[in-house]
Parts: structure tokens; sequence; C-alpha cells
């Protein structure tokens, strides 16, 4: 999950994260046409997953959240599953 300079919050999944960060950042090309008009975007959570459909999986939940919940998941108020992997 990445805060945009407006200070909205971006879902999604990256293999590599520092490349798809410079992406959403306009230094390589490739990055979100949401993230385009906001930035600079700031990694704000960030949580691996064992296998791409559990990380599709877990962004649709996050999708899914409230800005409250998200905000609260990114202050470590509670994290979605109650524990990190």
């Amino acid at each position: 999950m990445v805060r945009c300079s407006d200070q909205s919050l971006y879902v999604g999944v990256a293999r590599c994260l520092e490349r798809r960060l410079r992406q959403h950042n306009g230094e390589l090309a490739g990055g979100a046409r949401y993230t385009r008009g906001r930035r600079p975007v700031v990694i704000a959570w960030q949580r691996p997953a064992p296998s791409r459909s559990e990380a599709q999986a877990l962004e649709a939940r996050l999708k899914k959240l409230s800005r409250r919940e998200k905000l609260n998941l990114i202050a470590d108020v509670h994290d979605l599953d109650g524990g990190c992997p």
C-alpha cells in the first residue's frame, strides 16, 4: 500500500517492491494511472505473500477496507490476520 502526495492510499501487488515504487513515481515506465497525478508516493504498508494468488487475495481484502481501517493497519493498531507471518 502506498500513500500518495494527496494523502490518498493505493493498494497493489508487486513482485519487486523497489521497482514498482520507482514506476509509480515516474522514474521507470509502467506506473499506475492513479498514482501519476499524485506523486510522489511512499510505501505506507507492505506484507509478503507466499504466492501471487495469495497476494492478489490480500489485495482484494485490503481494497474492501475503509480508509479508517487502512490507516489503522498502517498505524499497526491491528493486523489483517491478527499477526504477521
